[in-house]
């Protein structure tokens, strides 16, 4: 079985210009929650570190919440450097609307192909040959969770993958 993941991406706008000089990048993002907050600062860390400002742009809540807001923006002509999507649906039609700039020159230097893994986490970035946005994190609600200690109460071995664990259902 397949599951299919999405991948939380951070996707610039075609706003952004090439990185010939440092620059202050502001990146909205819905990554508030403390463990969230926490990898962000990480990221700016990584991008400060770099000689660059990272201008954190957090909207509070969920996607629900801060998605509109990042819409709204980038379609009213006020897009912000780099922004938190989903991947999919969400950011194809500023995509096709010519509102997200073409990653892949950044991919290639960047050599995500061979770096990001497993690579068909890119395809998901990926539109019409051409990349628009880096795999940060995958999330999904299909996640599966199971309790060690009550399939050993049960008397059944904790299962190792799927199929162990579809063989150990009633």
């Amino acid at each position: 079985m397949r599951i299919r993941a999405f991948a939380a991406v951070m996707a610039a706008t075609v706003a952004l210009p090439c990185f010939v000089q440092a620059a202050d990048l502001e990146v909205t993002h819905w990554w508030t929650s403390g463990g969230e907050a926490a990898a962000v600062k990480e990221l700016a860390s990584a991008f400060n570190a770099t000689g660059n400002k990272w201008v954190d742009g957090a909207i509070a809540g969920s996607g629900g919440t801060a998605r509109p807001i990042m819409i709204s923006r980038i379609t009213g002509g006020d897009p912000m450097g780099a922004t938190q999507f989903n991947h999919g649906r969400q950011a194809e039609e500023l995509v096709q609307s010519g509102l997200m700039r073409d990653l892949s020159d950044v991919a290639e230097k960047g050599k995500w192909k061979e770096v990001i893994k497993p690579a068909n986490l890119l395809d998901s970035c990926t539109f019409e040959g051409k990349i628009y946005c880096a795999p940060i994190n995958i999330h999904s609600w299909q996640w599966l969770w199971l309790s060690n200690a009550a399939f050993k109460t049960a008397g059944v071995a904790v299962p190792k993958d799927w199929n162990e664990f579809v063989a150990a259902a009633p």
